[in-house]
């Protein structure tokens, strides 16, 4: 199925008069590492622009006084790290974090150690919301799957083709046929990145016609799994919501390539587009 706007516009929740930030997700992201801070406060503000109520961004407490500068409209805290990631000494804290949120993102930035492993396997065995795992939390559960392993609440994996193969090594089926048995093999909701973006749970398949190659560039997918997490806050089903998200976030691509061109467009001046496709 072909994304359009009309379709988009319609899975959007109209904002109620009396809402409060309460009522459109208490949502986390445990991202961002030393010399990668870009990624955190790429993905955080992608969940604020897209509504998210409160965003909460658990770092590295060597980048603390970074993120929590750039990040003025988030709550932003310390945890734990070794050599500049997360550690598992922070995973108490995030334990119990885990139980006043809606919903997770994990890997923009994260960096691959033990420590952000262990973080990782706290997420997706402890938290009963739906999680998305990116970036470097793709590759560090390609290299353990067991990570997956009786894992019941909706996980959104979000690879790039070269993060795909690692998770489902090369074959010789299409792509649309690739994407929709790896959805099945880690019962997951798959965002396979790149030109026509395919959404699939391994039944339903959105694809989508939105984007250009002037969104290639770092930081792009980290503004969408941040956009994908504030969708999610505002109560849309995660399939849709991912689906969402990634035409959204195409089209403020494709704005963005109107007003400054492809070669000079960054990832930041999504979020100044995304308002344009949003009720």
């Amino acid at each position: 199925m072909e994304l359009t706007r009309e379709k988009v516009l319609s899975l959007l929740p109209e904002r109620k008069e009396d809402g409060h930030k309460g009522n459109y997700g208490r949502l986390l992201l445990l991202c961002g590492s030393r010399g990668y801070t870009g990624a955190a406060a790429l993905a955080a503000m992608g969940a604020l622009r897209c509504g998210g109520g409160l965003v909460y961004v658990g770092v590295p407490e060597s980048i603390y006084t970074i993120e929590a500068i750039k990040l003025t409209e988030a709550m932003v805290f310390p945890l734990p790290e070794e050599a500049g990631m997360l550690s598992e000494d922070g995973t108490t804290q995030i334990r119990q974090l885990l139980k006043k949120m809606d919903a997770v993102l994990i890997g923009c930035g994260l960096g691959q150690s033990t420590g952000t492993k262990a973080v990782l396997s706290t997420v997706l065995r402890e938290f009963d919301g739906p999680v998305i795992v990116d970036a470097d939390g793709l590759s560090l559960l390609a290299t353990s799957p067991e990570l997956m392993e009786n894992r019941k609440a909706p996980t959104i994996l979000t690879p790039h083709d070269g993060e795909f193969s690692r998770l489902y090594p090369d074959t010789d089926e299409d792509r649309l046929t690739q994407s929709i048995a790896a959805a099945k093999k880690w019962n997951c909701i798959l965002v396979r990145k790149g030109h026509h973006t395919l959404i699939t749970d391994g039944t339903t398949v959105y694809v989508n016609p939105t984007g250009n190659p002037g969104m290639a560039t770092g930081g792009s997918g980290d503004v969408l799994a941040g956009m994908i997490l504030g969708l999610l806050g505002q109560g849309i089903a995660p399939l849709e919501a991912a689906a969402c998200g990634v035409w959204i976030h195409g089209a403020a691509g494709d704005r963005c390539a109107q007003r400054l061109g492809q070669y000079a467009m960054l990832p930041s001046d999504l979020l100044t587009e995304v308002h344009h496709f949003l009720k």
